[in-house]
C-alpha cells in the first residue's frame, strides 16, 4: 500500500494524493544554451519524461527558462544552490518548481525571499538534502552520515520553509548508498505526509548505475514510498527515462509500453537469440501500448513457457515460430522473424 502523502501540482501535472508516480529526469546541457537545452527536453519528452530539471548556476541561466518554457510540454523545475537571487529570478523566468536546499542559500531573509516567490506564483518549492551536502552539526551529532541523520536534516530544512507560512513542499533525500537511502526514507515517511522525490544519487555509468538505482528505487516504491522518481545515471538523460519507466513497469506501477520478456540461452540455442532480443527490444520502444513479447531461445518448449506473453518469437536451427498467447501462427527464416513480429504487433490484434 502507497505511503499517503498530501497532492502537490507542479505545472500541469500532479504528484502525490494517490496520483500516478511521475518520471523525472534533469538536463544536461548548458541551460543558458536554450535551443540545446529544448532539444534535450523534446528528446526526455518523446521517451516519457513527465517533470524535467535544469541547473541553474548563473544569471543567464535563469534568464532561459522563459525560453525554454515556452517550448516544452512538461513541467519545468529549477535546481538552485547557493544563491538565492537565482531561485527568485527563475521563478519570475516561469520555473513550475524550484529545487533548493534552504540551508545552503543564505539565512531567514533569503530563504522568505524565495518562499515570497514562490507564493506569488504557486509553484511548489522541493526540499533538496543530500549525504554530500549534509549539515557540520548533524554528521557531528551523528558521528558520520547516517539515514537518521538525512531523515533529521531533511525534516529540518522543511521546518524552515514551514516557518514562513508556506507549505507546497516536495521532500528529496538522496545519497549513493542504497540500504541508507531506504532507511532514511523510512523515517521519513513516518514523520510526514509531504509527496517524495525518491532516487539514488551519482549511481554512475548505466551498467553500475541502473542496477543500484532499480535496487534502491524498487524497494522503496514496493514498499508504497515515492511520488516522484528520477534514475540518475553518468550518461545520456534518456536512458534515465527508459530505466525509470522499466522499474515502473517491473512493479506494475505502469501499464504503457512494451516488456520483452526473453530466455537467457542455453545449449539448445541454435539462433541468434542475443542479437534477436535487441532487435525487438529496440523495436518496440515507441510503442505505448501494454503488451508482453517474448524472445525464445527453443522451438520446443518457447512458445508453452511464455504462452503469457501476448506475442512471440522462438527460435530454431536458421528459423523460427512466430506466435501469439502461446498458439503458433508460423514458421519463418531466422531473418524474417522481427518483422512479422512487428508486422503483428502493429497491426493492433489482440
Amino acid at each position: 500500500m502507497r505511503h499517503k502523502t498530501r497532492e502537490i501540482r507542479i505545472g500541469d501535472a500532479v504528484i502525490g494524493g494517490g496520483n500516478p508516480i511521475l518520471i523525472q529526469s534533469m538536463t544536461n546541457t548548458r541551460t543558458a544554451d536554450a535551443d540545446a537545452t529544448i532539444r534535450q527536453i523534446h528528446a526526455l519528452e518523446e521517451a516519457g519524461c513527465e517533470i524535467v530539471r535544469c541547473a541553474v548556476p548563473s544569471p543567464e541561466d535563469a534568464e532561459a527558462l522563459s525560453k525554454i518554457r515556452r517550448a516544452i510540454h512538461i513541467p519545468l523545475v529549477a535546481d538552485i544552490h547557493f544563491d538565492w537571487k537565482l531561485a527568485v529570478a527563475s521563478i519570475r523566468n516561469g520555473a513550475d518548481k524550484v529545487r533548493i536546499n534552504p540551508g545552503n542559500i543564505g539565512g531567514r531573509e533569503e530563504v522568505s525571499a524565495v518562499v515570497e516567490a514562490a507564493k506569488q506564483r504557486g509553484i511548489p518549492i522541493r526540499v533538496g538534502v543530500n549525504s554530500g551536502s549534509l549539515r557540520k552539526d548533524i554528521v557531528k551529532k551523528y558521528g558520520g552520515v547516517t539515514a537518521e541523520g538525512l531523515a533529521e536534516s531533511a525534516l529540518g530544512e522543511v521546518a524552515a520553509v514551514e516557518s514562513l507560512g508556506y507549505e507546497n513542499i516536495v521532500i528529496s533525500i538522496k545519497t549513493t548508498d542504497v540500504p541508507e537511502c531506504i532507511e532514511a526514507h523510512r523515517i521519513l515517511a513516518e514523520q510526514t505526509d509531504y509527496p517524495v522525490h525518491i532516487g539514488i544519487t551519482e549511481a554512475g555509468i548505466p551498467e553500475d548505475g541502473i542496477v543500484k538505482s532499480a535496487v534502491g528505487i524498487g524497494i522503496l516504491l514496493y514498499q508504497g514510498i515515492g511520488d516522484t522518481v528520477r534514475v540518475s545515471l553518468t550518461g545520456d538523460p534518456v536512458e534515465e527515462v527508459l530505466c525509470a519507466k522499466r522499474i515502473l513497469r517491473t512493479l506494475g506501477l505502469r501499464k504503457q509500453g512494451v516488456e520483452v520478456i526473453a530466455c537467457p540461452t542455453c545449449g539448445r540455442t541454435r539462433i541468434d537469440l542475443i542479437g534477436l532480443a535487441k532487435k525487438v527490444t529496440d523495436a518496440v520502444r515507441d510503442i505505448d501500448r501494454p503488451l508482453k513479447v517474448a524472445v525464445m531461445g527453443c522451438v520446443v518448449n518457447g512458445p508453452g513457457e511464455a504462452k503469457e506473453a501476448d506475442f512471440g518469437i522462438a527460435g530454431g536451427i536458421g528459423e523460427g515460430l512466430l506466435f501469439r498467447k502461446g498458439e503458433i501462427i508460423a514458421k519463418l527464416p531466422e531473418d524474417e522473424l522481427v518483422p512479422a513480429l512487428m508486422q503483428l504487433i502493429r497491426s493492433g490484434q489482440p
